[in-house]
């Protein structure tokens, strides 16, 4: 009976206290013992104040805690104050956008609640996501919900809804499924395709965070697409898919150059020109389509014209953006330098100025310049070049007295559908954190790495002549400028008529061309170093025959044919063959040098050797295989000047004999006969000379 009572006391004596935060006193249970000769008296019951970490220890040690007297009061510590951790005012920010996404999901209504998807089959998918940091494929096994017909379709694809349970997901309510667009192509397309589809899309959507991390007004997103494969269909059959969006489509323009006036907006401009610039000319996204400012279905066109599909127009279709294209406020706020246009073409873009001019975007000026202008007045190329290729995250800003809650507002580093996989929100909050799948690198350091590999070049021609005077390929005088090349291909284009002014069914009248742009911009593919353009001037200014711009004429002046024998010159430096005769020839008789240059054997000499012994390529990569200039013909010349003498040129019958036996024998070679047997005469001659 004392047990109970003493247990009952002892029960009313407890304080109940949270387990991780007290320090337990524990006391001795008094008991009597029918045994014992004496009774333990209750002043002896003793009293320890221990933690529960410091129980477990001492119970494995075997040992207890110190008592103390039962007269010490119990003391509860007070509670330790936690340090809450420090959070930044740009995550704070992105975690109550996503709480608010969440809850204007949950209490939105289901678009697709009224097309019963819930009713259709349960099929298994295999998922290909393409990570284009990592350019690598990854794939797993989802449960999607289909329509059998499609809702919609465009020229070249069909949509159909669809649903699909998140891969966390706990029950198979697809009421809380999300809903996607399944795409495939009406007619039959390679497998490739789908694939490729992936891979441009989502390099896109790179190319979309990297604008983003220049902090620009507006933040732009490309929608993440992958690729979906039904294994238990017959003929496994691939499918695109892609969130559903809700909300009024726009195409703000196109991979052919086209704006519409009433969609003409100063971010999709602007990012298009942004991606020229900081890729180095190496590719420009365009065709930029979507809601608000969360666009799909772009397209990318590339300095070589391969991969990403059929409508990869190359430089062509940056020659299409840019004749289109007039820079705007967010264009000026990072810096992006404008592209050349003549005066004509300028004047045409003046209504798109002036819709640009009425946006409604407002600069904040925190935006991050691709270069910092104070270096324009510099100089310093190298020092503008490594300004330009540095990470935006380390540039100066536009302005240094901005506000400080602007200056601190960073976009997030993802966007909220950036994996397209089960909950969006709760995927945002997982790129917060660092990726450790196979890797120990974070997904933001691979961005850095990728802005880092980035070197900003300029779409003007005379940063781009600085570019190349300090490059590594000084040697070079021509080749390997994508900007010159965008030149030649807007050339081309007003000398088909691409930018006239339409006439209905009518034919292109030659008047109606705008040539003064056509030589404008063949000029500055010229200076560029484009060999093709360089020739083509040289011909038109020295009034010969030309492929490009046919039709194009200039007056026959003095100026223009020392212009005209400056640029053949170029050419024949760049190894172009055929400049390489003209100036030859020209040094030999004196026709076609113009004012500035007479005759001079040494140089023509030169022109002659150097023209037969170009049997290979030239700087761009081709080569003139002159039939009406055959290198014995070539010799032939070369040794008469040398028998002969004068001009600057010493005589040497010896020199001659031997080029005159070559000759021989490259026409012999040539199944040239009588002119073989002429050449072998003519040496013999040299050398009787040479006794002499």
């Amino acid at each position: 009976m004392s047990s109970v009572s003493s247990a009952s006391d002892m029960e009313e004596d407890c304080i109940l206290l949270p387990l991780t935060e007290i320090e337990v006193v524990e006391e001795e249970e008094e008991s009597t013992s029918s045994d014992s000769a004496e009774e333990i008296p209750s002043s002896v019951s003793k009293q320890r104040r221990v933690s529960l970490a410091s129980i477990r220890r001492q119970r494995k040690l075997g040992t207890l805690a110190s008592l103390r007297p039962a007269s010490q009061p119990i003391s509860i510590p007070a509670r330790e104050q936690r340090q809450t951790p420090v959070v930044s005012i740009p995550v704070k920010n992105w975690r109550i956008a996503i709480q608010k996404a969440r809850e204007f999901v949950k209490n939105s209504p289901n678009a697709w609640q009224k097309f019963g998807l819930e009713k259709h089959a349960t099929e298994k998918a295999t998922r290909h996501r393409y990570n284009a940091l990592r350019k690598s494929w990854s794939e797993d096994t989802v449960l999607v919900k289909m329509e059998d017909e499609p809702f919609d379709h465009g020229a070249m694809r069909e949509c159909f809804r669809l649903k699909k349970l998140s891969n966390f997901s706990r029950s198979l309510d697809w009421n809380r499924a999300s809903n996607y667009v399944a795409k495939r192509y009406i007619e039959k397309v390679e497998r490739d395709v789908y694939f490729e589809d992936v891979k441009l899309q989502m390099d896109a959507k790179l190319w979309g965070e990297e604008f983003n991390r220049h902090d620009p007004p507006k933040k732009v997103d490309i929608m993440q697409v992958v690729m979906l494969e039904f294994k238990d269909r017959p003929g496994s059959p691939l499918y695109h898919l892609e969130h559903f969006i809700e909300g009024k489509y726009i195409k703000y323009n196109s991979n052919s150059g086209f704006v519409e006036d009433e969609s003409l907006r100063c971010t999709p401009q602007a990012f298009s020109h942004f991606t020229f610039e900081r890729s180095s000319h190496n590719l420009i996204v365009v065709d930029i389509q979507g809601v608000g400012d969360l666009w799909t279905d772009p397209q990318i066109h590339t300095k070589e014209g391969t991969d990403y599909g059929d409508g990869n127009l190359g430089t062509k279709g940056m020659a299409l953006y840019f004749h289109s294209h007039a820079c705007n406020r967010i264009c000026k706020a990072l810096n992006l330098t404008p592209f050349d246009l003549s005066n004509t073409e300028i004047a045409s873009l003046e209504r798109a100025q002036f819709i640009q001019t009425s946006s409604k975007t407002i600069l904040r000026g925190s935006e991050e310049i691709v270069i910092d202008p104070r270096l324009k007045n510099t100089g310093d190329i190298t020092l503008f070049l490594r300004q330009r290729s540095e990470s935006p995250r380390n540039s100066p800003r536009v302005s240094e007295s901005e506000d400080v809650a602007m200056s601190t507002s960073v976009s997030p580093p993802y966007s909220p559908i950036d994996f397209l996989d089960d909950d969006p929100f709760a995927a945002s909050l997982r790129r917060l954190r660092s990726d450790s799948e196979n890797s120990s690198v974070t997904r933001e350091a691979e961005h850095e790495e990728f802005a880092r590999r980035q070197v900003s070049r300029p779409s003007c021609v005379t940063l781009e002549v600085n570019f190349r005077r300090m490059s590594l390929i000084q040697g070079q005088l021509t080749g390997g400028s994508v900007l010159g090349e965008v030149h030649l291909e807007m050339a081309k284009y007003h000398e088909n008529g691409r930018f006239a002014p339409q006439q209905g069914l009518n034919m292109l009248h030659q008047e109606e061309v705008d040539w003064d742009s056509a030589i404008f911009h063949l000029e500055k593919a010229a200076v560029c170093g484009v060999l093709e353009a360089i020739v083509a001037l040289a011909r038109m200014f020295l009034q010969l025959p030309h492929d490009v711009l046919e039709g194009a004429h200039v007056e026959n002046t003095e100026e223009n044919t020392n212009r005209g024998v400056d640029y053949m010159r170029m050419a024949a430096v760049a190894g172009d063959r055929s400049a390489m005769i003209y100036l030859a020839n020209g040094y030999h008789t004196g026709i076609g040098l113009g004012t500035e240059r007479e005759i001079d054997w040494v140089e023509a000499t030169r022109w002659y050797s150097q023209a037969v012994s170009q049997s290979g390529e030239d700087e761009e990569g081709c080569y003139d295989a002159t039939m009406e200039d055959p290198a014995y013909v070539l010799m032939a010349k070369e040794a008469e000047l040398y028998r002969q003498g004068g001009h600057g040129l010493e005589r040497d019958p010896e020199r001659a004999a031997e080029l005159y036996n070559e000759a021989a024998e490259l026409a012999m070679a040539a199944m040239k006969g009588r002119l073989a047997s002429k050449y072998f005469m003519i040496a013999e001659e040299c050398w009787g000379e040479m006794e002499e």
